[in-house]
């Protein structure tokens, strides 16, 4: 099948195409709960949830990004029961549970309690993640000093293992906060996640080369950035209107792409 195409259709259709182990890496975001109005289209989630681990390939990764809708109080919880379909039903191992922290956007769920500014990133592997590229980028407060590292055996007890010299940035953790409100290329879409988020994920679990899936392409910011980090991509949007607002924010990087080649 044609690669860096966005195919204007549902996403099973897609993957029918697909051999088996054919996608590196998956990141998307479903259209979840109600939250948001996506032109009328809902999706089929087990259906999805077993082609998605039949195109992926051994060692390959699925980010999935979701959260829940809150009615009288009581949260639904789907995400959890997506993230343990996908265990139980699919094979997906669940590499890390990871969090979006929405900063500058609180949504309220119970109005009885406190805002809510996360959503759940699930990152599910096929096996052992064959890429794992760790963004280093927490500032540390002791950098460049030398101090001891202990690990708690299942005693309880702390031990010693020597000494290291503290580097200038620790290993970022599994809480990611990103602006919220920034519309880096005025995208009229009802839930368009940052653009930076889809970087860091598609630089973390994939290599240049690598073939990056979006089912749900939506504006297309998964694609958009994986373009721009020189992965190829697919995405599939059942919407036509969305389609054309996610082609029209990466044709000028495609059209220079295609000129760059055009000098060489």
């Amino acid at each position: 099948m044609e690669l860096n195409k966005i195919y204007n259709e549902n996403c099973l259709e897609t993957m029918a195409k697909m051999p088996d182990g054919f996608i590196d890496l998956v990141v998307t975001s479903p259209p979840y709960d109600d939250l948001r109005t996506y032109n009328g289209y809902t999706f089929e989630f087990e259906p999805i949830a077993k082609e998605l681990y039949r195109v992926i390939k051994p060692g390959g990764v699925l980010v999935w990004v979701v959260g829940d809708s809150t009615v009288d109080g009581n949260e639904s919880g789907t995400s959890y029961e997506q993230a343990l379909y996908f265990k139980k039903y699919c094979g997906f191992n669940l590499f890390d549970t990871m969090f979006y922290h929405k900063n500058g956007m609180p949504m309220r769920g119970n109005i009885n309690g406190y805002n809510q500014t996360i959503e759940f990133m699930f990152v599910f592997s096929k096996g052992k993640p064959k890429t794992t590229n760790i963004i280093y980028d927490r500032p540390n407060k002791s950098a460049n000093k030398i101090r001891k590292t202990t690990n708690r055996g299942k005693d309880g007890k702390i031990n010693n293992q020597g000494l290291c010299e503290t580097k200038v940035y620790g290993r970022r953790e599994n809480v990611w906060s990103y602006n919220t409100g920034e519309d880096e290329d005025n995208v009229n879409h009802p839930a368009k996640f940052p653009e930076k988020l889809a970087a860091d994920h598609i630089y973390s679990w994939s290599n240049e080369g690598d073939l990056v899936y979006d089912p749900f392409c939506g504006s297309g910011t998964t694609v958009k950035m994986a373009h721009l980090q020189k992965r190829n991509w697919i995405g599939s949007e059942i919407s036509k209107e969305y389609v054309e607002l996610a082609e029209k924010r990466i044709w000028q990087y495609l059209a220079q792409q295609s000129l760059f080649w055009k000098v060489l």
